[in-house]
């Protein structure tokens, strides 16, 4: 199918474009009253994102209410644990809690890596849903968690900001982690594939938890794992999303993705001089659309000419918070693509 604004892809490609294309991460979310009414009709989180047609209609949300140029699928990174036999839960105020972690290698064995997308038609059958609407508009993003980011939730069973327990098992059992860093990379590919079949146009590996390593530890035990997906899809553009990884955009922008993600601590000039030859995306400190819409087109400005126009894709540096009014996200937005 053709598609009207093609401009994201483009940009993904690094061809020419005419205005800098824009969207932000978690866009379809709780800043906008109309997705909170969707998710208070499906009674909780893991319901809207296993219901295709709720999940679809979450995921158009912002292209009709902010004017972004992509959609992005709602889902969450923590579908492919599950679909592994390693079911969440989402507690309120706390986030997701794992019953049942990876602690030895007999847990690892008991990882299903079968049948992925019978597992997770539910994502699957929302991209159809959602191309099916979309009808051309604009691109739709397909995603997944970074290998070492699921590692960590499997082992820690829950969010922690030290990951300790996850890091510790890098340490003490380098084998044991590779072995279940692997399984994650496989079933991922597969998914990632599935995703692509179903329509998605480009797709991002969120790699949340990539600040907590250290250099050596994130060439060790992540990079490996990303070139793996990276090498296997050759479908659609990628995107690898590091965040807090600021000492491993060398070896990130030597990997086969087509976009480089950055956030707000990366300094634009130096990531253009360490990835000279991919297109960026990124990287507004999400706080800035706090402030008023003289602040956050100030702001907004003094980016994009950093960034330049060509080989870019405006985004935020991490996703917007919940708090955010979507007035002043679309002021964002508005800036970009009048700029």
């Amino acid at each position: 199918m053709n598609l009207k604004n093609d401009l994201l892809l483009r940009a993904a490609k690094g061809e020419e474009v005419e205005r800098i294309p824009v969207w932000t991460m978690r866009q379809a979310g709780r800043i906008l009253k109309e997705y909170r009414e969707v998710r208070a009709k499906a009674g909780s989180f893991i319901n809207l994102a296993k219901s295709p047609e709720m999940a679809a209609e979450v995921t158009i949300q912002p292209v009709d209410i902010l004017g972004v140029d992509a959609a992005i699928i709602f889902s969450d990174i923590l579908v492919v644990p599950e679909a592994m036999n390693l079911p969440y839960e989402m507690v309120e105020k706390k986030g997701p809690v794992f019953p049942k972690t990876v602690k030895t290698e007999t847990d690892i064995h008991a990882l299903n890596t079968e049948d992925i997308e019978h597992h997770l038609a539910y994502v699957i059958d929302a991209i159809k849903l959602v191309k099916k609407e979309l009808n051309g508009r604009v691109p739709l993003i397909g995603f997944a968690g970074a290998p070492f980011t699921i590692f960590c939730y499997m082992i820690e069973g829950k969010g922690s900001k030290t990951f300790s327990l996850a890091k510790k098992m890098l340490y003490t059992e380098p084998e044991i982690s590779r072995a279940l860093l692997q399984k994650i990379t496989d079933v991922t590919i597969t998914y990632l594939k599935a995703q692509i079949a179903a329509g998605a146009d480009l797709v991002q590996i969120f790699d949340s938890w990539a600040g907590i390593l250290s250099p050596e530890q994130y060439s060790a035990f992540a990079i490996p794992y990303i070139k793996q997906i990276c090498d296997a899809i050759q479908e659609t553009p990628v995107t690898v999303f590091a965040k807090g990884a600021y000492f491993a955009r060398e070896e990130i922008g030597q990997l086969g993705c087509q976009v480089v993600g950055l956030d707000w601590n990366m300094s634009i000039s130096e990531s253009r001089k360490l990835i000279p030859n991919k297109t960026l995306q990124g990287n507004l400190d999400p706080c800035v659309l706090y402030g008023s819409f003289n602040e956050i087109e100030r702001n907004t400005k003094a980016m994009l000419t950093a960034f330049g126009k060509q080989r870019y894709i405006a985004n935020l540096g991490h996703g917007v918070y919940p708090d955010t009014n979507p007035d002043n996200v679309k002021c964002f937005i508005d800036t970009v693509k009048s700029f």
